[in-house]
């Protein structure tokens, strides 16, 4: 897919009851409030009617994203014991290496039913998961005493992180200014940066993989947990969303943007007016005729999160007029989060 027009928020798709939108988030940091409430509107109704959009013209350099890209390319080419040494422990935690076939991504919340689909068809990639730093317990797990590279990384990924935060806040406000809320209703629930910083390597893979296997994908099909996701991702493709119909698309990288999807936590806190959409990483298109090794495929994805302490319930404004009232009951973010990734290890 590639952007159908050149006006300030376009249309990416329009396949089989799936559109994505293409934002351009300069105009949120306008100062002109009309500006700003048609971006936020554009935003929020996005969220509203699929789960996914395109960003463009984000306050994050393009010479940033090729500095972390290149870092997290050299992270997974270190030697597999130094991985391994820095590896994921607790869903707590939630920081360190996850060594391929370790994670299975799902719509299951059964870790029964999660182990089954892993044993089946586990998913092909590795990651390295970054969280928020100086919290008690739970130290990032860097590379910085193996070598002047790790050094480097930690810097890199740090930077990043914060710079992700804001965007997160940036694009909660928008979504508080669509709902007739205080720009800065979300602000002191986001405040501490409660987020992951997940970066993902995708090994080259043979075509006969999937032709053996038919329900092989790299990641399984799933929806995320937390409020927003920030997907940065290469030019190689696989990324799929599932329709409304239960189709599933492409969602073609398109240079210069980031893909935006809305989490579990943000469907139950604006009581489903907000659709958390499942999707997944397959088979990508084969650009060469006779090749038959998939290339690598890296991602770098920001999982944004209220903070741990944030009690989630239904929003002003998405219940009081519904019959059905609020649909579900209040929960502390913390453990709703741990209760999902203590599922999917």
């Amino acid at each position: 897919m590639a952007p159908v027009a050149t006006t300030p928020h376009a249309t990416v798709s329009t396949k089989k009851n799936l559109a994505i939108p293409l934002i351009d988030f300069d105009t949120l940091l306008s100062t002109s409030a009309s500006a700003r409430a048609e971006t936020s509107n554009a935003i929020l109704s996005a969220f509203e009617e699929d789960g996914f959009l395109y960003l463009k013209n984000i306050p994050i350099a393009p010479s940033t994203l090729s500095k972390v890209f290149s870092s997290s390319k050299r992270f997974f080419e270190r030697d597999q014991w130094q991985k391994d040494s820095l590896a994921w422990t607790t869903p707590s935690s939630n920081r360190g290496y996850v060594a391929r076939g370790r994670e299975k991504v799902s719509s299951n919340l059964s870790r029964d039913e999660v182990q089954k689909e892993k044993s089946g068809n586990p998913d092909l990639k590795e990651s390295f998961e970054i969280g928020r730093e100086g919290v008690d317990g739970h130290p990032n797990q860097w590379p910085h005493t193996f070598d002047l590279e790790g050094v480097h990384f930690r810097k890199t990924m740090e930077e990043f992180f914060l710079e992700c935060k804001e965007l997160h806040r940036l694009i909660m406000s928008a979504i508080a200014l669509g709902m007739g809320l205080d720009e800065h209703y979300f602000d002191k629930m986001v405040s501490k940066g409660d987020n992951n910083l997940r970066l993902l390597h995708y090994p080259s893979v043979k075509k006969e993989v999937f032709e053996k296997n038919k329900g092989q994908v790299r990641a399984g099909a799933h929806s995320d947990y937390g409020s927003v996701t920030l997907l940065f991702q290469d030019m190689r493709g696989g990324l799929q969303v599932q329709t409304s119909a239960g189709d599933w698309l492409d969602v073609t990288p398109i240079e210069g943007t980031v893909v935006v999807n809305a989490g579990d936590l943000l469907a139950r806190w604006t009581n489903d007016t907000v659709k958390s959409t499942k999707h997944r990483v397959v088979e990508p298109p084969m650009s060469e005729e006779g090749v038959d090794e998939y290339p690598a495929r890296y991602s770098v994805v920001y999982f944004c999160n209220p903070d741990l302490d944030t009690w989630i319930d239904a929003l002003p404004g998405t219940w009081e007029n519904n019959t059905c009232g609020k649909k579900y009951e209040g929960i502390n973010c913390g453990d709703y989060l741990v209760q999902r990734l203590s599922a999917t290890y």
